[in-house]
């Protein structure tokens, strides 16, 4: 699937270096579980994927679809292993056949489902909430953009050099920027011995 286009006539973007302006802050739904280290990082988040929307002159709907996807990612992450457990049992139980247990997995089903629960009804940001921390063969760019502004933020503690050239192609080869975030993804998770989860393994395939 090819990628929104870039604005080119889009001011420069700053130099890798120069940290990504702080977002306005973020308002989180009343059932949102995240404490103050995780509001700062979703902050982030909601920064970088809102520069790229603005370099790539996304329309108003894919522009506010990015947002939403970016402001509650994290919403639940800070929230008892149980209680996502509960919330992802009664809502898609077939989920927990696919993605370990664990906070670091659940709490994308779990949010995704909170929100479908109160009414939101746009697919492409459940899905991109939803499977946030795996990947998914079948997202389009909501969920392409998430993937890569959770991990490419630039308040993360390692490979900030690497992390920030990825971040600043982002906006002129979207397409390739994902599968080199895909392929960097999947390197990491192999040398430090953990195993891909089949969702995370189909991505790849479809990107390579």
């Amino acid at each position: 699937m090819t990628g929104p286009r870039a604005d080119t006539s889009a001011a420069p973007l700053a130099d890798p270096d120069t940290p990504v302006p702080a977002a306005a802050p973020i308002v989180l739904p009343p059932w949102a579980v995240a404490g103050s280290r995780r509001r700062a990082h979703i902050a982030r988040v909601v920064a970088l994927i809102g520069t790229w929307a603005t370099h790539l002159a996304v329309s108003p709907a894919e522009c506010q679809a990015w947002h939403d996807a970016a402001l509650w990612h994290d919403a639940l992450r800070d929230a008892p292993e149980e209680e996502l457990r509960a919330i992802v049992d009664a809502s898609a139980p077939w989920i927990l056949g696919e993605v370990p247990g664990g906070v670091g997995f659940l709490h994308g089903p779990a949010a995704a489902a909170r929100l479908a629960a109160g009414g939101e009804r746009r697919e492409p940001v459940l899905d991109a909430i939803r499977w946030h921390t795996v990947g998914s063969a079948q997202w389009g760019a909501t969920g392409r953009a998430l993937y890569m502004a959770d991990f490419l933020e630039p308040g993360r503690e390692f490979a900030h050099e690497e992390r920030a050239a990825l971040a600043q192609r982002v906006p002129r080869d979207f397409d390739h920027a994902f599968r080199d975030v895909v392929a960097l993804r999947v390197k990491w998770a192999a040398e430090a011995g953990k195993a891909l989860v089949p969702r995370t393994v189909e991505l790849w395939n479809a990107v390579r």
